[in-house]
Order: structure tokens, then C-alpha cells, then sequence
């Protein structure tokens, strides 16, 4: 741990270095002010039948939800690996008295780190919510937690992506394509027959485990499935970087 914290620090700092960070936060908040404000205009509407409070609705199963989990681990990813490697400052960084795991770690770590303080603004809207009407944080806190956790996989998806690329918007693509795949593929769960079938595609599914967590509900079967696909895809990442010493 004693190497990977200065180069956790190097490649959080290195966010806030370039403009990329900016229009990814400026465009972050944007879309979720945009997002809660339609909440709010729903809500007040006396005409609209809906139930459960703002904050289950804004970690609920919605196009917003999928959009901003989608292409922001894409994005923060994208210049990760493969900008080291179009460099050529990954050889560099692979002749460090570091270990692979120590880089792959340290960059994961940073690119997370980004991740939730993007988020952290977002608590304004609690804040909001609690100056008018009392709160049940039980679904507020699951719900940033559930977020955190399906943040750290897509953001290993997105580590693994741009580690098979020198190329930045391949990498961003190619992530996206991956991560949009993991959404969907809970879909098949109503396509196929067996119950074997459904229930794997059932346990696959990201928006069945993050329901859960939308509701205030912790289950150990979501937080197993997201620590276990993080650190499968952690590892691919080592094993690529290390094949990367004999070419």
C-alpha cells in the first residue's frame, strides 16, 4: 500500500490537471440538476400517480440512471492505459520498482476516487429534500452505496477496455459498448426457458441487484456480484499489462 498511495495521488490529481475533468463535471451536474428538477416537477403534480420518495426515484430503473452509469466510467477510463501506452510512458512506469497490481490499483483507485467526488455535489439534493419534509436515509445511503459499487465496476470494465487499446476514444467506446451490454443483459432473463437459464441471467443482471439498493434493501448477493466482477476484471487488467513486458 506503501507504493500505491503517492501514485493514487498522482492519478486523481492528474483529473483536475486536464480540462476533460471540468466538462465532465459541468456535464455531470447539469444532467442530474436536469434530472431532479423533472423529479420535482413530477412529484408536485397532482395529477401524477407515483410511489416512493425522490431520492428512490432518482436511484430508480431509469434511462437517466443507465446514461449516467454508462458513459461517465467510459469517459474518466478512456486515457487510463491508453494514453500510457500511445506515450510510451507505460514502459516507463512497468520498469518502476512497482508492481503491476500497484499500477493497475493505484489507477483504479484514482479513476474511483473522481468517480464519487462527482457524485458528492449531488447530496445538495438531500439537503434539499430535508429542509422541506423529514427524510428516510435508509434508501438515500443505499442507494449512493449501490451507486458506488456499480461505479467501481464500470470502472474496472473501462480500465480493462482502455488497457487493450493505445487509442483514447476506442477505449471510450468500446467501454461503453461492454457496459451497455452488462445493463441489457437482464433482458435474456425473459427470452430464454429453463430456470437455470433465467437465473443466471436473473443474477447478471445489474438493474435487478440495484433495485434493491433504489429501495433501502442491502442484500449480500449485489454487493458479492459487483466486488467479484471488479476484481475478475482488476486481474485481466494485470494479466494484459503484464503480457504487454514480453512484446
Amino acid at each position: 500500500m506503501g507504493k500505491i498511495a503517492p501514485l493514487f495521488m498522482k492519478e486523481l490529481k492528474s483529473y483536475f490537471y486536464s480540462p476533460i475533468a471540468y466538462v465532465v463535471l459541468v456535464v455531470f451536474l447539469a444532467f442530474n440538476s436536469f434530472v431532479f428538477s423533472l423529479l420535482m416537477i413530477v412529484l408536485n403534480d397532482p395529477r401524477m400517480t407515483i410511489e416512493g420518495s425522490a431520492m428512490q426515484l432518482y436511484f430508480g430503473r431509469t434511462i437517466f440512471l443507465y446514461l449516467v452509469l454508462s458513459i461517465v466510467p467510459a469517459v474518466i477510463t478512456m486515457r487510463l492505459i491508453a494514453e500510457e501506452r500511445k506515450s510510451g510512458t507505460i514502459e516507463v512506469l512497468m520498469t518502476a520498482p512497482v508492481t503491476d497490481w500497484d499500477l493497475v490499483l493505484s489507477k483504479f483507485l484514482g479513476a474511483w476516487a473522481f468517480f464519487l467526488f462527482l457524485w458528492a455535489p449531488t447530496l445538495l439534493y438531500v439537503a434539499v429534500l430535508r429542509w422541506y419534509s423529514p427524510l428516510d436515509y435508509g434508501p438515500i445511503c443505499s442507494g449512493y452505496l449501490g451507486t458506488a459499487l456499480v461505479g467501481a465496476m464500470f470502472i474496472a470494465v473501462g480500465l480493462l477496455c482502455s488497457s487493450l487499446t493505445r487509442n483514447q476514444i476506442i477505449a471510450a467506446i468500446v467501454s461503453y459498448v461492454v457496459i451497455t451490454t452488462i445493463w441489457i443483459v437482464g433482458i435474456f432473463e425473459n427470452l430464454v426457458s429453463g430456470e437455470l437459464a433465467k437465473g443466471i441471467f436473473a443474477y447478471l443482471s445489474v438493474f435487478n441487484h440495484f433495485d434493491g439498493f433504489s429501495k433501502g434493501i442491502v442484500d449480500t448477493r449485489p454487493l458479492v456480484y459487483y466486488t467479484t466482477s471488479t476484481i475478475l476484471c482488476l486481474f485481466l487488467t494485470v494479466r494484459i499489462v503484464e503480457s504487454q513486458k514480453w512484446r
